[in-house]
Formats: structure tokens, C-alpha cells, sequence
């Protein structure tokens, strides 16, 4: 089973630690990739239109600038970078030693400047969302879709896909069977959302047993969770409606 995340919008500064090394992170075969939007995002972070090829507000200026460090920035776990709404409902840090194990082989988290990141890599702090255009290299969504599709098709396999993605990272990589693909979704405000969604990614991390359907997904989140599974087509993916007891 893999459970896909989004990245975090918040994240925690990173003051001490060796800077980021990208041969070690996980998927080596998207490292001439990585390396190359890593290029675009520094060099963008320097042009006076920054703020404009980011996508951001004004009030969002230091830490575009801080991506020209990227190279030199101290680097830490994804999962202690990260600290936004679903990473806190997550709780990857109160999980038992098993739990951790798990969450490591599950959970892949889509990352504009990285592409996809186990929560064990070590990446420094930045700020880069899927929807910037950097000159050189265009739409992200199509960068990361050519280089994900094979990696991503060999690590999928048979399994179970819990997409707990927004939409604009989920256009990074569609896994290949519909029939295998649970899109997760949650009522309300995107806040509730990403607070629901982590509070799922924690459940089934916490569960030593990986569902292998849509059916047996939705069972196993039963006890914790008001689900609805639909389906449009025998070829689409999987709905998940889950609303927090």
C-alpha cells in the first residue's frame, strides 16, 4: 500500500545539520530531475520578477529568497520539515516503533522541487509550490509527470494507492490502475480537509495490516471514521468520503 501526501506549506526552520545531498535521497532515478528544477528554483529565486514566477504574495519575499541557499541551507527529515495542518493531525512522532516502520515503507509525499519524498530524506526548508512556472522549465505538473510515471508504475505494482493529494499534485502521477486507486475526500473548508486526510494517513499507519481494496480500505477506517465509497466508472478511481467522528 502507498498512502500519497501532499508537501506542507508550513514548515519548520531548520537552524544546524549538513545541507542537502540529492543522490541520497530515495527514488535515485529522479535525481537529473531533481537537479534540474533545483537549478531553475534557485536562479528564479534570484530575478527581480521572483515573487511573480513563485506565484506568491508580497509578504512571501524572504522566503523566496531563501531558495537561492537551497544548495547550502542546513537539511533535515521531510517528516520535521513539513509541519502543517495534515502533518500535525499525521502524528508521525507519537507513533510506536512498528508504526514508524510502517510509515516509512507507506507513506510518499509529492514535492514540487523534489518530485516524491519518503519521510526519512533530508531536504532543507523552501518554498516552491506545484503551480510556479520557472523559466527553462514550464508547468511543473508536466516536468515531474514524465519523470514520476515509471518509478512510481514499478513502486504502485498490484497495490493498494491511497491518494490523500490536492488536486494540483495529483496531476504529477496517476497510478496505473483505477481499480486500485482510492482518492481520498473530506467535506468542508480545505483546513477540515487536510486535518481529516492526515487524521487518515496516521490511522492506517497505525494499522499493522495494509488494506488490498477500495472495500477493505473503507472497512478498516469504519471504526474511526464516517466513510463513502463510490465509484463513477468501472475505470475511475475510487471516491473515499471520510468525515471525522
Amino acid at each position: 500500500m502507498l498512502i500519497l501526501l501532499p508537501p506542507s506549506e508550513g514548515k519548520k526552520a531548520i537552524r544546524r545539520g549538513r545541507p542537502l545531498e540529492l543522490t541520497e535521497l530515495s527514488l535515485p532515478e529522479l535525481t537529473p530531475t531533481r537537479q534540474r528544477v533545483l537549478d531553475a528554483t534557485v536562479a528564479a529565486a534570484g530575478a527581480p520578477n521572483a515573487l511573480q514566477l513563485f506565484g506568491v504574495a508580497p509578504g512571501l519575499a524572504e522566503d523566496v529568497a531563501g531558495n537561492r541557499a537551497l544548495r547550502t541551507r542546513p537539511a533535515a527529515r521531510a517528516d520535521r520539515v513539513f509541519s502543517g495542518v495534515l502533518y500535525a493531525a499525521l502524528g508521525l512522532a507519537d507513533l510506536d516503533a512498528a508504526g514508524k516502520r510502517r510509515a516509512a515503507r507507506r507513506l510518499l509525499i509529492s514535492s514540487a522541487l523534489f518530485g516524491a519524498l519518503r519521510p526519512a530524506d533530508r531536504i532543507p526548508d523552501h518554498r516552491l509550490a506545484i503551480g510556479a512556472r520557472l523559466p527553462g522549465l514550464g508547468a511543473l505538473t508536466a516536468v515531474w509527470r514524465a519523470a514520476l510515471t515509471e518509478p512510481l508504475n514499478t513502486l504502485a505494482g498490484n497495490g493498494l494507492v491511497v491518494d490523500c493529494r490536492s488536486a494540483g499534485y495529483a496531476a504529477m502521477w496517476r497510478p496505473p490502475r483505477a481499480d486500485g486507486w482510492v482518492q481520498v475526500t473530506v467535506p468542508g473548508a480545505t483546513h477540515h480537509a487536510k486535518h481529516t486526510r492526515g487524521l487518515v494517513a496516521g490511522a492506517l499507519c497505525q494499522r499493522s495490516a495494509a488494506p488490498g481494496s477500495a472495500a477493505e480500505l473503507a472497512d478498516a477506517l469504519t471504526g474511526e471514521f464516517r466513510v463513502d465509497l463510490t465509484r463513477a466508472t468501472p475505470t475511475s478511481p475510487w471516491q473515499l468520503a471520510v468525515t471525522a467522528r
